[in-house]
């Protein structure tokens, strides 16, 4: 064993110490002594514990624990305060800038318990409310965590968009330099809207390919390196793969939709189709005797049978949109205050509702509202809608789903609300058994309007607790109860592959942005294309409808 990895182990165990807040001088022994075996001009290894109790800075009590992990390979008392320590606490320590003291805030008084959260909490501003943190640390946490999650070659799509459509740009206003009106496209899992991206697929279509392949090295934004099948590659600044396939004008649609289905879609579709030179995407399927199948619809699922039968679910879209349901204000832990907010949807986006959804009781780290709160709330939400008529904020609530399935207010507040969102924030690790009886408790709740984030997943960070989807599904079905599509980013949250399930069992959802800040209502535009992937249709999103008739919804839910 080397002398780094003992240093490591050592420090490790310092900081773990601090972040249990044991003895100070303990931890400053244990710290100094990573230290100096960091330093040593000689191998430890091979000493007898003698030897190594008389090294500068360790002593008789730190000594034995390097003796022993030298040949045990462990340490008893870093194994003991390690099962005292979540994992994702652990890894915390590795990131730069935040040490032990912060992290214990971090876990303690925010109740996060790994990077994901921690990740989540900087985009709802969190961690500025919190003792020894400001936005300048905060945003520096984000940006190492982005950095760490890129070094695993994913993205989250949100995070690759402007990127592409940047490289779009660029690529448009440079082929303007080569003849023959050459076409560009966008392929590959980007074009199909997957909420996990690994890599971009471009395609040029060009009449003169030598011509291509000898400019291409003058597009400045990125170089690209030719590969051996002739086509390219690029890295993006943050390591975002770069794809680019050039062929000829005449077979660029059947190139196009090659590269963006799935590779099951694909083939059925040209085994009805053939493999001609087509003058457009629609022409293939036309030839295939199907109507025209969206990008976000090609993956291979029950797409092909509807287009056969013409029964393709036309879309939803973001100018469907007629509100914005849970978001949160400076009441609980959002950035702007509750007329800001409502200033933003009605002035800036049009909408003509916004569903005020701050944090129940039971998220003390969020600020979560008492019973007297939520009266002095109510209060103002009367106030603003008498001065912002006819727009209107809807009285909701987003209730932590607790333990046992119950939701954390009695009857007598529920029933104030127009509309409640029950939500599991807390006791995150359950098995499938435990967390989906939890749900249907919490769906089973007559005042349970809507089911917020189902799994409760952070994407590239936690995958979720494992639930019966089918059965959540049902008692939706049963109870009356809308299922959120989680816009968020990280969450997008009823996974889109069980969209299809709960719309065929009549099941509304709804597009909800989960906004801690005005900025966070623009991710309304993820939701809706996860939902489009989905087979999302106006008819069936909640927040489609409009004023007067989301007014009656929850009247006739009350």
């Amino acid at each position: 064993m080397e002398n780094k990895t003992i240093a490591r182990t050592l420090r490790l165990l310092s900081q773990l110490m601090e972040l249990h807040n044991e003895n100070p001088f303990k931890i400053k022994s244990i710290a100094n002594a990573a230290f100096k075996v960091d330093k040593l001009p000689y191998p430890v290894k091979g000493k007898t514990i003698e030897e190594i109790s008389q090294i500068d800075g360790l002593g008789k009590s730190i000594s034995a624990k390097v003796w022993e992990l030298l040949e045990t390979g462990s340490m008893t008392e870093l194994e003991q305060i390690l099962a005292q320590t979540p994992t994702g606490i652990v890894e915390m320590l590795g990131i730069k800038g935040i040490g032990p003291k912060k992290i214990a805030v971090i876990w303690k008084d925010l109740a996060i318990e790994n990077i994901g959260e921690l990740y989540y909490a900087c985009n709802e501003n969190r961690l500025i409310e919190a003792k020894g943190f400001g936005l300048k640390t905060q945003e520096e946490i984000k940006k190492i965590i982005e950095f760490k999650m890129a070094a695993s070659g994913k993205f989250l799509y949100a995070q690759t968009e402007s990127l592409v459509n940047k490289l779009y740009a660029d690529l448009a206003i440079w082929l303007n330099t080569i003849s023959g009106d050459p076409l560009l496209g966008i392929a590959g899992a980007y074009r199909r809207c997957l909420e996990i991206i690994e890599e971009i697929e471009l395609l040029i279509g060009a009449e003169t390919l030598e011509e291509i392949h000898t400019k291409i090295t003058t597009f400045e934004p990125l170089v690209f390196e030719q590969q051996t099948d002739g086509n390219y590659l690029a890295n993006s600044p943050f390591g975002l793969k770069i794809k680019l396939y050039i062929v000829q004008k005449s077979d660029f649609y059947l190139n196009w939709f090659k590269l963006t289905g799935n590779e099951q879609h694909v083939n059925e579709v040209l085994a009805l189709a053939g493999s001609d030179a087509f003058t457009s995407e629609q022409e293939i399927y036309q030839k295939a005797g199907l109507a025209y199948v969206e990008p976000e619809l090609r993956e291979g699922l029950n797409e092909i049978q509807l287009a056969k039968e013409n029964k393709l679910p036309i879309l939803l879209t973001d100018a469907d949109l007629k509100g914005s349901l849970h978001n949160h204000s400076t009441w609980s832990d959002g950035v702007h205050t509750l007329e800001e907010m409502a200033v933003f949807c009605k002035d800036n986006l049009r909408l003509e509702y916004l569903g005020i959804c701050d944090h129940s009781r039971s998220a003390f780290y969020a600020n979560g509202l008492n019973e007297q709160r939520v009266y002095a709330q109510h209060q103002e939400i009367e106030a603003l809608n008498a001065k912002l008529a006819p727009f209107r904020i809807f009285k909701g609530i987003e209730s932590d789903i607790l333990n046992d399935g119950s939701l954390d207010y009695s009857d007598e507040i529920l029933k104030t609300f127009d509309f409640v969102v029950a939500s599991v924030h807390s006791n995150l690790r359950m098995d499938e058994q435990k967390a989906t009886a939890r749900l249907i408790k919490a769906v089973e709740n007559p005042y349970t309007t809507i089911l917020g984030h189902p799994t409760g997943r952070l994407l590239l960070s936690r995958k979720g607790y494992p639930i019966d989807y089918a059965k959540v599904i049902d008692a939706c079905v049963a109870n009356n109860v809308v299922i959120e599509i989680n816009a968020n980013p990280l969450r997008l949250d009823l996974d889109w592959r069980w969209h299809r399930y709960a719309l065929e069992k009549g099941v509304l959802l709804s597009v909800n942005p989960d906004a801690h800040r005005k900025e966070g209502f623009h991710d309304m535009h993820y939701g809706v294309l996860i939902g489009r992937k989905g087979g999302l249709t106006a008819k069936q999103c909640l927040n489609a409808l409009s004023l007067q008739d989301i007014a009656q919804y929850f009247g006739n839910k009350k």
